[in-house]
C-alpha cells in the first residue's frame, strides 16, 4: 500500500491556547484509523485541521490527487427549511459538475429510499440524516472521507446500519477512513489503527496490540470499562 497521509509535529493554537501538541502519524491508502480520546481532547479540531479549515504549525502532507470528504457530528436544521435531501444533493452534484447517473448511484448506494429523498431536511430523522451526509460527502468520489462521531446522535440499530454502510463503502471503493468515535466495540470492529489523541498523540497503531489498560490509564485517566472484556477481543466481536 502506498502512503496517503504524513502528518509531522503538527500543533494546532486557537485563541492563544494549545489545542494539539507535536502530533505525528502517518496512514496508507485504504487505512481505517480511529481517533479516541476524552471530550476536548482535540479530535475534532485534528479533523478540521487536516481539512484546511484551522492555521497550524507542522506538517500535513496528503497524497497527490487526495479527494476528501467530510461527515460532522451533527449540523441542526431548521424542520421550516423549504429544501428536501433530493434538492440538497442536486446542489452539490451540479456545482461539481456531476453527471445525474452518478448522483443517482451515490443514492442507490447509501440505500437513500425515494420517500427520504423527497423528505424536507429539518424533518430527517437521526439514522436518515446521518446517511444522507453520508450520501452528500461522497459525492465526487472522494478517496478519503473523515467522519466525525457519525452516529452520536443515532440509537444502536442505526448505529450498527451506518457503520456497516460506511465499511461496505471502503470495501467496494477502497477509500481511506479517520473516524472520530467513542465506540471502541466499532474500534476493534473495524479499524486498522488507532490513535489515542490527548492534546499530543498518546499512542498509534493496530487496536489489538496499541490500546492496553496503560494506555487508557494515561488517556482518560483511568481504566476504561471496555478494556478488560475488549483488550484481547477477536475480530468477529458483535458489539
Amino acid at each position: 500500500m502506498s502512503q496517503i497521509l504524513k502528518v509531522e509535529n503538527l500543533t494546532v493554537d486557537l485563541d492563544g491556547v494549545t489545542i494539539i501538541e507535536n502530533l505525528n502519524f502517518e496512514l496508507q491508502n485504504g487505512d481505517n484509523m480511529a481517533v479516541i480520546g476524552p471530550n476536548g481532547s482535540g479530535k475534532t479540531v485534528l479533523l478540521k485541521t487536516l481539512l484546511g479549515i484551522f492555521p497550524h504549525n507542522g506538517k500535513i502532507e496528503w497524497a497527490e490527487n487526495t479527494k476528501l470528504g467530510y461527515v460532522p457530528q451533527k449540523i441542526d436544521a431548521d424542520r421550516h427549511l423549504p429544501i428536501d435531501l433530493e434538492n440538497l444533493l442536486s446542489a452539490k452534484a451540479n456545482i461539481l459538475g456531476l453527471k445525474k447517473p452518478d448522483a443517482e448511484l451515490v443514492i442507490e448506494e447509501t440505500k437513500i429510499t425515494e420517500k427520504i429523498l423527497k423528505t424536507p431536511i429539518g424533518h430527517l430523522s437521526g439514522g436518515q440524516f446521518q446517511r444522507a451526509l453520508i450520501a452528500f460527502a461522497l459525492l465526487g468520489r472522494p478517496n478519503v472521507i473523515l467522519l466525525d462521531e457519525p452516529t452520536a446522535s443515532i440509537d444502536q440499530l442505526g448505529e450498527e446500519q451506518i457503520y456497516e454502510l460506511i465499511h461496505e463503502l471502503q470495501e467496494k471503493y477502497g477509500i481511506t477512513i479517520i473516524l472520530v468515535s467513542h465506540d471502541l466495540a466499532i474500534v476493534y470492529k473495524y479499524a486498522t489503527k488507532v490513535l489515542c489523541l490527548n492534546k499530543t498523540g498518546l499512542c498509534f497503531g493496530p487496536p489489538e496490540s496499541t490500546l492496553t489498560p496503560e494506555i487508557f490509564k494515561k488517556l482518560y485517566g483511568e481504566e476504561h470499562k471496555y478494556v478488560h472484556h475488549m483488550h484481547h477481543a477477536d475480530k468477529n466481536y458483535e458489539p
